[in-house]
């Protein structure tokens, strides 16, 4: 038996990368799933093998996840088409741009919480509207928000510290519904556009040469603990941030 199915899930963010490999691992265990993307449209191969799964098909959506009111309309429009939420992966997010703090503007900063932090707050807020007693949020952060992330990140990492409160305070806020509420934090998960965009070949060398299992991270590292904490496996496990860098985080 599926571990999900038969459950309603809204994924943000689930059109490549980590959010991508999120949403086909929620389909594989029978889950119903409606996904968001933006700039990173979901190819047709992708969608073909979507369909292909035990779960009733996909529903992708472009939404801007910073624009309130397409926020509103686009979780509603989900969660009609889906006959309600009972998961809610918050993926959508991005460093920008490396900017040293000294130098940015407050539009920056303004940007990367917006992206972040408001957007997680906003499809949140929207999503509990319609979600099930019993229901799961997972909030992918960063490492980034516990250690400061690196070089020209200060913008990102407090985006992602924020989560981390949110995620806590919302865990409280939800337990009488039985609905959890967890946070990500993952490393260097490679094969996604953060890296390619931001991180150097050299740089990436050297924080795989600092992770205590010596070697980097890929989306499906991040997928497996998301399926645990959107199942009955998890029940007991609500406000907690689970790491997901190979030791780096406490070396």
């Amino acid at each position: 038996m599926s571990r999900l199915a038969g459950k309603k899930a809204l994924v943000t963010g689930g059109g490549i990368g980590i959010g991508r490999r999120i949403v086909a691992d929620l389909a594989r265990e029978g889950a119903q799933v409606a996904f968001t993307y933006l700039t990173h449209a979901p190819d047709p191969e992708f969608l073909d093998a979507l369909a292909a799964t035990n779960a009733p098909p996909a529903l992708s959506m472009q939404l801007d996840v910073t624009d309130e009111a397409a926020v509103i309309d686009g979780v509603a429009d989900a969660a009609g088409k889906l006959g309600g939420l009972d998961i809610l992966v918050n993926n959508a997010g991005g460093l920008i741009g490396r900017v040293p703090l000294a130098e940015m503007s407050t539009e920056h900063w303004r940007t990367v919480m917006a992206v972040n932090l408001d957007s997680t707050f906003m499809v949140t807020r929207e999503a509990i509207k319609f979600m099930h007693p019993g229901g799961r949020i997972v909030n992918v952060s960063s490492v980034a928000g516990q250690n400061g992330g690196s070089d020209g990140s200060g913008a990102y990492a407090a985006a992602k510290a924020g989560i981390f409160g949110y995620t806590r305070s919302l865990a409280k806020e939800l337990a009488p519904k039985q609905i959890t509420v967890n946070a990500l934090a993952p490393g260097l998960i490679l094969d996604t556009p953060f890296h390619e965009t931001f991180s150097t070949p050299e740089r990436q060398r050297a924080t795989i040469d600092a992770i205590p299992l010596a070697r980097a991270g890929y989306p499906d590292d991040v997928s497996g603990p998301v399926l645990w904490l959107c199942s009955e496996e998890s029940a007991f496990v609500t406000g907690t941030v689970v790491d997901i860098n190979g030791g780096a985080y406490f070396t």
